[in-house]
């Protein structure tokens, strides 16, 4: 059973959300949300397994609702599945950077939604993997780290096998891809990205994607090689 907590202004959305996973076999809504101040605080009383967290919203906005609910989860922290009007949103590359799973467009089918949420609630991102990268490649170059998010960390603490893996992810490559690419069995390939995520202080593979464009390490609009 998932748990999620719904997480958007607007109570008719909010109200259609809660409804359809209610209505899903294997989805238990933990409760819901009408702003990212509100959101904090029910994370923390319910723990749910994924939030579906709003990006625009009045007071405490989706990315300042993410880095507070992914910085104070008692144990393991709930997987952050944006929401948006919009493919290419400024803000959306702020939920990543600040450690959410993904993002999803609120135009997107019941199907659609119901699988992007066991995906991130499995751990995977693959169900968006190149809209992801457009996102990052988008703003990356156009914004650099926000003036409130710090330096990225340094890549010197990895080693060079990770730091291949890394530069593959970011270009939207899936875990198989770069298994194929790099020779190795796909189960190293998650290691590789855990420990990197783990060295890095990192909550989440588009985490890691973004980190991989602040620092140089890939270039936007380059391809993979």
């Amino acid at each position: 059973m998932t748990r999620v907590l719904v997480v958007d202004d607007q109570f008719l959305i909010r109200a259609g959300l809660v409804g359809l996973l209610e209505a899903a076999p294997g989805f238990e809504v933990a409760g819901e949300a009408g702003d990212g101040a509100e959101a904090v605080r029910l994370a923390a009383e319910t723990r749910p397994d994924v939030v579906l967290m709003d990006i625009r919203m009045p007071g405490v906005n989706g990315i300042e609702a993410t880095e507070r609910i992914l910085a104070q989860a008692a144990g393991p922290a709930p997987r952050v599945l944006v929401l948006t009007t919009f493919d290419l949103d400024e803000y959306v590359y702020g939920a990543l950077r600040a450690g959410a799973s993904g993002f999803l467009l609120k135009d997107s089918g019941p199907e659609r939604l119901l699988a992007a949420v066991t995906a991130v609630d499995g751990g995977d991102s693959l169900f968006a993997p190149s809209v992801t990268r457009r996102l990052v490649e988008a703003f990356a170059h156009r914004h650099g780290p926000g003036p409130d998010t710090g330096p990225p960390p340094d890549l010197d603490v990895l080693t060079s096998r990770e730091v291949e893996v890394l530069r593959l992810t970011a270009r939207g490559l899936s875990n198989l891809e770069i298994a194929d690419r790099l020779y190795i069995s796909e189960a190293t390939v998650k290691t590789h990205l855990n420990r990197t995520m783990t060295k890095l202080d990192l909550g989440s593979r588009a985490q890691a994607v973004v980190v991989a464009y602040e620092t140089g390490l890939v270039t936007p609009g380059r391809p993979a090689n």
